[in-house]
């Protein structure tokens, strides 16, 4: 079932972030995938974009995830395309200080490979965008 195997592919992008494998979480996305980060001040048009931006805040902020989960999921199939929506709640370390975030994101997952019944393909993301949580909402 597409549902399920898309919401694996999320869960296991959040866990590869949550624990910094930094292979395993950009491996989850396409090579043109786009990001949108209401904490930057324009879109990172590829996965390398991004994956410089990370090493750089490592090497230079001392970046480090400390743990991310995931609530309130919800997917929506649009044929070989899927619309993942969560609440993501993530702790990080950056220049030796803790920050705690509570954010609204969406992934965009493309179907890649084959289609057959016994084999769905692989959902991989295309696109992230990061929102803030609206002020005066209850944490997730």
């Amino acid at each position: 079932m597409s549902t399920r195997e898309v919401l694996q592919a999320a869960a296991e992008l959040v866990a590869a972030f949550a624990r910094n494998d930094r292979a395993a979480y950009f491996g989850a996305f396409t090579a043109d995938a786009s990001f949108v980060f209401h904490t930057l001040p324009q879109p990172l048009l590829s996965r390398d974009a991004y994956q410089a931006l990370w090493d750089s805040w490592r090497r230079d902020e001392g970046f480090e995830v400390l743990s991310c989960s995931s609530s309130n999921a919800v997917v929506s199939l649009q044929g070989d395309v899927a619309i993942f929506m969560h609440d993501v709640a993530t702790e990080l370390r950056m220049n030796g200080e803790q920050f705690f975030s509570q954010e609204r994101e969406t992934i965009v997952f493309t179907r890649q490979g084959s289609r057959t019944e016994q084999e769905e393909g692989l959902w991989l993301a295309c696109h992230e965008h990061l929102s803030a949580m609206p002020e005066g909402l209850p944490p997730p």
